[in-house]
């Protein structure tokens, strides 16, 4: 039996399900392929429901260039389909390239991140940090 500090890996499959601070959470492999758009949204948010997961961790890498062009309008897209079928999502990895070029796009990140439906983080350790054990309000 694996012990539950054991750190998280990143899937050698097309995906993985791990749990996170007792949240259930479909990693997606680095290199699987390119999510384009709204199909292959369905497509993990399919996989997701099958296993019971609460967040999809998909690697900043998988995305094409055009989720990062906020214009054209994949990001929207595909996080709308998330959002319909009420899972959250964790873009994971480096996305400084991106949003080095587009104001816009680093809006988005910071708003996203402040909400609980859409993150950009660095790692996935970053995610267990946050979905981490919180304080209790008095």
């Amino acid at each position: 039996m694996s012990e539950p500090t054991e750190p998280l890996q990143a899937p050698q499959a097309p995906w993985d399900l791990q749990h996170i601070h007792g949240i259930p959470v479909l990693l997606c492999a680095p290199d699987g392929d390119p999510l384009r758009g709204e199909r292959e949204a369905l497509d993990l948010i399919g996989d997701a429901f099958h296993l019971g997961a609460v967040w999809v961790v998909i690697p900043a890498g998988r995305f094409e260039d055009a989720f990062f062009q906020l214009r054209t309008r994949v990001a929207g897209d595909i996080v709308q389909k998330f959002v319909n079928y009420r899972l959250r999502v964790a873009v994971v990895g480096d996305i400084a390239r991106h949003t080095a070029g587009s104001a816009s796009l680093r809006d988005f990140v910071r708003e996203s991140n402040r909400g609980t439906q859409l993150w950009f983080l660095p790692d996935i350790e970053s995610l267990s940090a946050r979905l981490g054990p919180q304080p209790h309000e008095s």
